[in-house]
């Protein structure tokens, strides 16, 4: 283990803050350390491992796709990617689908369709973008511009022009914003590294109605709110609002990099070929496992589970509100939850950890929990009991 860590210090580039320990296995709802230590993990590679570790599906699907072929580009047709392709337009609002491998791929993608729609559509000056403060879009620079905190825009400016940023859940500020200038709005039903706070049902119908008034396209970034998380199979369907472009990525390859940007026909016709393109994205391994994770989620009705076992966990950390004056807030839906602090988290995530439990912030203040979808109620016991344990000692 020390020499793992040694290595990684000294020879990768040092993006990431990490603790001193190194994964070597995973199991179900644990991962488990080069010692053999066993961790309760509801980080889920930051919602990416919704099923678990090591579900029998989609490692079937891997092995049998590693051994037929692993990588074509996208000169030629795969079946994996057709047939995830078809799943995801058969049961969401979609037509059509384009296929990169991250988040902040998927949103650029989504972002270089709005404004081609838009030119195309209705002339050279329909450009802008409207965004929101407190948002996280990805870390390229149209993903970047797009995001609503300045901390991670920091170093890089200038960024892009075109992009606008309004109150998250305030219509007025929003309505304050467009014009019709616009190309598209691209809100997160549920704000992730912004402290997972979730828009109201009314924002997102207000935004509905401004872009169809202006003519501009509603994107929903899903990309960590999406696919079970929120107890439907999109969160959009949560909500009763339906977009025109919607985002999707981290679970969506069972742990292969995969993202999907799912557009209707009229966005996906202005769309032609060489207009814009990606080597690995649509892989065929990592759509044999996307297509694995959605046929589990849709079969065995995923999703209802995750609004019960949400109601279980919400429970749980209520009453720990009730109990302690330091916890400010508990918001979220479904298994998409997080706790608001009266200090920073830093050192909770920490005490966690050193109990075998791995949360990860989402801002300085708000503990972020993401179990997998799969997670057991006697699992979401055991997290709230090593919780409150640490809130107890750490915080009295």
């Amino acid at each position: 283990m020390d020499q793992v860590i040694e290595q990684a210090n000294r020879y990768l580039l040092g993006t990431y803050k990490r603790p001193d320990l190194v994964f070597v296995r995973g199991e179900g709802s644990y991962l488990i350390d080069a010692s053999g230590k066993r961790y309760l993990d509801f980080v889920s590679g930051i919602a990416v491992n919704a099923l678990g570790y090591g579900h029998p599906a989609i490692l079937k699907a891997i092995h049998e796709q590693v051994d037929r072929v692993i990588h074509t580009s996208n000169l030629y047709h795969t079946e994996p990617q057709a047939r995830l392709a078809a799943l995801l337009v058969e049961n969401s609002f979609a037509d059509r689908v384009f296929f990169a491998n991250s988040g902040a791929e998927a949103v650029e993608a989504a972002l270089k369709f709005a404004r081609k729609w838009a030119k195309s559509t209705f002339g050279r000056e329909k450009v802008r973008i409207l965004a929101f403060k407190n948002s996280f879009h990805g870390r390229t620079f149209a993903a970047l511009t797009a995001t609503g905190q300045r901390k991670y825009r920091r170093g890089y400016e200038p960024m892009l022009p075109g992009f606008r940023h309004a109150v998250f859940n305030d219509l007025a500020s929003a309505e304050a914003l467009i014009d019709d200038r616009t190309a598209a709005i691209l809100v997160e039903p549920v704000q992730g590294e912004g402290g997972i706070r979730p828009a109201t049902v009314e924002f997102l119908k207000g935004l509905r109605e401004l872009a169809t008034k202006h003519n501009a396209l509603l994107i929903f970034d899903e990309i960590q709110c999406s696919l079970g998380r929120t107890g439907d199979l999109f969160a959009y369907q949560t909500y009763g609002v339906e977009p025109d472009v919607l985002v999707l990525a981290k679970p969506l390859g069972g742990g292969l990099p995969l993202s999907a940007v799912l557009v209707k026909e009229d966005v996906a016709g202005v769309i032609k070929p060489g207009d814009h393109g990606s080597t690995f994205g649509g892989n065929p391994v990592a759509c044999a496992a996307g297509e694995a994770f959605l046929r589990v989620l849709l079969e065995e009705d995923i999703p209802t589970q995750v609004k019960r076992k949400g109601r279980v966990f919400r429970e749980y950390l209520d009453s720990m509100k009730a109990e302690s004056n330091s916890i400010r807030d508990v918001r979220g839906l479904g298994l998409m939850l997080g706790m608001e602090f009266a200090r920073p988290v830093g050192p909770l995530a920490d005490a966690a950890r050193e109990q075998g439990l791995l949360l990860c912030p989402a801002g300085k203040k708000v503990l972020r929990f993401l179990p997998p979808l799969t997670v057991a109620e006697s699992e979401l016991q055991e997290a709230a009991r090593i919780l409150w344990s640490v809130v107890q000692s750490q915080l009295s």
